[in-house]
């Protein structure tokens, strides 16, 4: 996990999600999973990747980090 200790823009933490995903885990996904992996490294808004995916918040958490990718804000 990224712990950067600052405040960053929007494009900066998209930036940092894309850069630390674990692209070949997201690849393998079933495609609701794998597209609301890639909705979450755009846009950031895990509630919103878990309606995707069909999975609880908690869920697709566990799942964010399986794929590396970090919550940044």
């Amino acid at each position: 996990m990224v712990s950067l200790g600052y405040v960053v823009s929007e494009e900066e933490a998209r930036e940092l999600r894309r850069r630390f995903a674990d692209w070949d885990f997201i690849s393998r996904q079933p495609p609701k999973v794998r597209e609301a992996l890639k909705y979450y490294i755009e846009k950031g808004d895990l509630y919103v990747a878990s309606r995707i995916a069909g999975l609880t918040v908690e869920e697709f958490n566990e799942l964010r980090i399986r794929a590396g990718i970090p919550n940044v804000a």
